[in-house]
């Protein structure tokens, strides 16, 4: 006859444990809900970094490609090649500059010249490729530098 007491007297003890342990766990998958989210925006915004960085890697080499498939190099002044419909020219250009003639060696002979000897001319090409200049957060700059030779006559 007591029994019912007892049930009612235990009921009571209980009330509320089960919604502490509910909001407990529920507020340990909120934090790992918010931490996982964190994480991947993380992620997301590195990965954009790294594909910006590739962009102006593949502008700056483009730059040499476009710098020697011109073959416009000369000795006196630096010359300055713009591709891609460039915004301004600092965002994907390459200048090609002389540096030094080296003679080459007695066994080279060239018809051209009068003095029937031949040159190394060095040339010096310095690319430059920017990624998205559009957005200030996703910016990314590369240079090369790119050394060759040209061989021709020394002198008129």
């Amino acid at each position: 006859m007591n029994t019912h007491f007892e049930t009612r007297a235990l009921r009571g003890r209980q009330t509320g444990a089960t919604l502490i342990v509910g909001l407990v766990l529920l507020l340990v998958l909120t934090v790992l809900g918010v931490s996982g989210m964190n994480t991947a925006t993380m992620q997301i915004t590195m990965a954009g970094n790294v594909q910006f960085q590739e962009d102006a890697f593949q502008m700056a080499e483009d730059g040499i490609d476009v710098a020697l498939a011109g073959k416009n190099f000369t000795t006196v002044n630096p010359t300055t090649v713009a591709w891609l419909n460039a915004g301004t020219p600092s965002d994907r250009q390459s200048v090609t500059t002389f540096m030094t003639a080296t003679p080459v060696p007695d066994i080279a002979f060239s018809m051209g010249s009068s003095s029937g000897a031949v040159q190394a001319f060095h040339f010096d090409i310095i690319s430059v490729g920017t990624s998205n200049p559009a957005n200030s957060r996703g910016r990314a700059t590369a240079t090369h530098n790119q050394s060759f030779y040209v061989v021709g006559p020394s002198g008129p």
